[in-house]
């Protein structure tokens, strides 16, 4: 026999509102993190010390957030985030701890990767987009640590790409997205999502005065990402194409040259591509005097004024393209076409 309700539990039931359907950009957003959120750490970056008595202790110093890369163990983060760190901790969703070792980083693209020792089961690796294909507009989601509250979600919109972004190691990263959706202290190193849950970008910095979210956030694309990782992962620093020259950095420049437009060569290794086309470094005459060589003043036709422009030039090329280089030398200029070589 089934139970009768009382007259007063059925109109509180009758009357209790049913819940509310959710709309499919809701339903979309939520299917997002929950496949997602596994896959995003806490990063913790610790500082050694030690007191009068020679005892160390350990001190944090930073935090940020960063997502799994591989089954490995590998994880990647911006370098601003472990940068300075004698240690570093990984806490996963379930507040698991784990020490974690730097494996490689490029402060030029503010990208890191640390690894933990940790069962591949528990490693969830997100699925990778592209970020070439993106638009102006298209739906926008990260999750991070901000402020140290794990796990949480912001959602907006691609707002624009291309932007030029100083990165921590002086040189313009000009390929930034930037989105409005909301990044605060401790985002930084966290997953910039598509609507279908693909990484698009790795969140890292917000414009504010005031140090919160103001709705202008940049990310690094996910392409920059992709090619530079693997290298971080084998050889613990990003490959650099080049001809086999070292150059005076625009500060030296300045204060040996003045004003000077373009790359100033300051030495040629022997046996390389530039050394065997005759490209020449400082030099100093009979009477002691500093004297310049070559300057280079195009890649493939795009004008180098100082090393960033020289730096993002070559950021398009690999190793074994033959590319076309313009050196000035006593106010003549000539062209050679050299084959980029590794120079690490």
């Amino acid at each position: 026999m089934k139970p009768i309700l009382g007259l007063a539990a059925a109109a509180l039931l009758a009357a209790a509102p049913a819940r509310a359907a959710l709309l499919p950009d809701e339903e979309n957003t939520i299917g997002v993190f929950r496949g997602a959120s596994a896959s995003v750490v806490y990063v913790t970056n610790i500082a050694v010390r030690q007191n009068i008595f020679m005892d160390e202790f350990a001190l944090p110093q930073g935090s940020g957030s960063g997502f799994i890369w591989d089954r490995e163990g590998h994880v990647v983060t911006n370098y601003h985030v472990v940068a300075g760190g004698d240690a570093f901790l990984v806490t996963l969703r379930d507040h698991t701890e784990l020490k974690a070792e730097l494996v490689g980083a490029e402060p030029r693209k503010d990208i890191a990767v640390l690894r933990v020792r940790v069962p591949a089961d528990k490693f969830k690796s997100l699925p990778l987009g592209d970020s070439g294909r993106l638009q102006v507009g298209q739906k926008a989601v990260a999750i991070g640590n901000p402020f140290g509250l794990d796990n949480t979600l912001t959602t907006g919109v691609i707002s624009a790409l291309g932007r030029q972004v100083r990165s921590i190691a002086g040189v313009t990263i000009r390929d930034m997205i930037q989105t409005d959706a909301a990044i605060n202290p401790g985002n930084s190193g966290g997953p910039l999502l598509d609507s279908a849950g693909n990484l698009i970008g790795m969140n890292m910095l917000i414009y504010s005065p005031s140090g919160a979210s103001a709705g202008i956030g940049f990310a690094v694309p996910v392409n920059t990402i992709r090619k530079i990782v693997p290298q971080l992962i084998q050889y613990g620093r990003s490959v650099q194409p080049g001809i086999g020259v070292t150059i005076l950095r625009d500060e030296q420049k300045l204060y040996l040259l003045g004003e000077v437009d373009g790359v100033v060569i300051s030495e040629v290794e022997p046996g390389l591509p530039a050394a065997r086309a005759g490209v020449r470094g400082l030099g100093r005459d009979f009477g002691g005097r500093l004297t310049v060589g070559d300057i280079i003043v195009a890649v493939e036709d795009v004008p180098i004024k100082d090393y960033d422009d020289l730096y993002n030039a070559m950021d398009h090329c690999k190793v074994g393209d033959a590319v076309r280089f313009k050196f000035l030398r006593g106010g003549k200029a000539r062209t050679l076409k050299l084959e980029l070589v590794n120079v690490f």
